[in-house]
């Protein structure tokens, strides 16, 4: 409950287990009296606690109908304390010295988990393409019969379009969108817009600042497709503007129906839902449109630093480790790796009644997640270029995103081991919503992953001379 802003939680009842290893044995008690203690100082309440009577508790076990008489007592008590310190309870929670000491062990955990993968990859790519390059420099030099192996020799098909080219440049679109939608809601945090009690800022942020972004998701999906020679624009415009939003919408129409079914708070009332639908309607939709008529016309040209051949070279047969899916285990168990420490307290701030305060830390964290996600997917993609398997474009993009098909397996952990939900809905709200959130993290993470790798790309393939 809120009480002047306060947020305040208890038990409403108690689960008997003593003695009782079958569950079907265990009694179920509800409270029928809350003891409310506020302290207040002058006209300000500072600080409220509610606590339950157990001697006033009700047998609810058994499945029928029982009269309850619900009481509450209050219990008002004056302090010195002043208004503007209110809210420092609830600060401390979360910065609590072993709360806190977990935290940074676990961000600088990760941060040395960043600087060996960095060092490391940064000494081998170097090592190995200053190999490469003296090597196909003193190829050159040297007769040319004979075998051509190596990333160099696939200099022709590097740069060929991905297939399903429509899809892919509206996933970078919507990725690009999530991404300054994400550093957005970053800024706002640590301003400290979303103060303990501030209910629904965040909501209302992520809301308003979708809809507003919404053209940097029609500009970069429309100019890339553009660039990789795609005709029809407006389709590639459409898909962009359904790739997270259809998803999310369907979930949201499910889950509303389920908690209205359920005749439970979680449902939005029908007046937000239209607000919510007009935003759509009259600024989302309007702006994804423009966004895409300025990528179209900004004339932006793919650049190639390699001639792109007519004929696409067969991909020589490579071992199982080197295909799609242990590739994308491999990228995401990484950068996963570096922020699960931190989920957990999301998860319980979100899910639970803890409150998250923290934004500094989280910001941390999620700087290492994007070094960590370009960085593995770039060494990726170089060892499957050196493999003379040219088909990289989708691979660095689902490499980048697997972080997020990670999270979504820690959901279901923390569910099973960490969290005591059951019943359908909430089963259906932890994982519809988790799964739209998951999704998100694929397309923003994918994004980077892409983004990393064709810049490596690119500056590998200037380096050398091709015929």
């Amino acid at each position: 409950m809120y009480y002047d802003d306060l947020p305040i939680w208890g038990f409403i009842g108690k689960v008997d287990k003593e003695g009782k290893a079958d569950p079907s044995e265990y009694k179920y008690f509800l409270y029928k009296h809350i003891q409310f203690d506020i302290r207040y100082n002058k006209d300000r309440v500072i600080e409220i606690n509610a606590r339950t009577d157990p001697h006033s508790m009700v047998d609810v076990t058994d499945d029928k109908d029982v009269d309850v008489e619900f009481m509450y007592t209050v219990k008002w008590t004056e302090t010195d304390a002043p208004f503007e310190k209110r809210m420092e309870k609830y600060s401390q929670t979360s910065s609590m010295p072993h709360h806190l000491e977990i935290h940074w062990f676990s961000i600088i955990n990760s941060c040395v988990t960043v600087l060996l993968l960095t060092g490391f990859l940064a000494t081998i790519l170097m090592r190995v393409l200053k190999n490469d390059f003296i090597k196909y420099a003193h190829d050159e030099e040297s007769a040319d019969d004979q075998e051509e192996t190596g990333w160099k020799y696939i200099h022709g098909d590097v740069f060929r379009y991905p297939k399903y080219k429509s899809l892919f440049a509206a996933a970078l679109g919507s990725g690009t969108q999530l991404f300054t939608l994400t550093v957005f809601i970053f800024i706002l945090a640590l301003v400290g817009v979303f103060y303990p009690y501030n209910r629904g800022a965040l909501f209302t942020a992520l809301v308003v600042i979708y809809a507003l972004t919404s053209g940097i998701a029609g500009y970069t999906a429309t100019s890339f497709y553009c660039q990789l020679e795609g005709t029809n624009w407006v389709r590639n415009l459409l898909l962009t503007g359904c790739l997270f939003c259809a998803p999310l919408f369907l979930t949201f129409c499910f889950l509303n129906t389920v908690a209205i079914i359920y005749s439970a708070t979680a449902a939005l009332p029908f007046g937000t839902i239209v607000v919510i639908v007009l935003i759509w309607t009259l600024v989302t939709s309007p702006l994804l449109v423009l966004g895409g008529i300025a990528g179209k016309n900004s004339k932006a040209e793919f650049q190639a630093p390699c001639r792109t051949t007519k004929y696409p070279r067969e991909i020589p047969a490579l071992p199982w480790y080197r295909s799609t899916i242990p590739q994308m285990a491999m990228a995401g168990f990484l950068p996963f790796s570096a922020i699960y420490i931190e989920l957990y307290y999301i998860f319980a701030s979100v899910w639970g009644h803890r409150i998250y305060t923290i934004y500094s830390i989280l910001f941390i964290v999620f700087i290492i997640l994007l070094i960590v996600t370009a960085f593995i997917t770039v060494a990726l993609t170089y060892f499957q270029l050196a493999a003379e398997d040219h088909e990289w474009w989708w691979r660095s993009f689902l490499c980048g995103g697997s972080t997020g098909l990670f999270i979504y397996g820690y959901c279901l952990y923390y569910y099973y081991a960490r969290s005591d939900m059951s019943g359908f809905m909430q089963t259906s709200f932890f994982f519809g919503y988790m799964a739209c959130i998951c999704y998100g993290f694929f397309l923003m993470l994918g994004t980077v992953g892409f983004r990393a790798s064709l810049l490596f790309v690119r500056h590998i393939y200037r380096s050398i001379k091709c015929e």
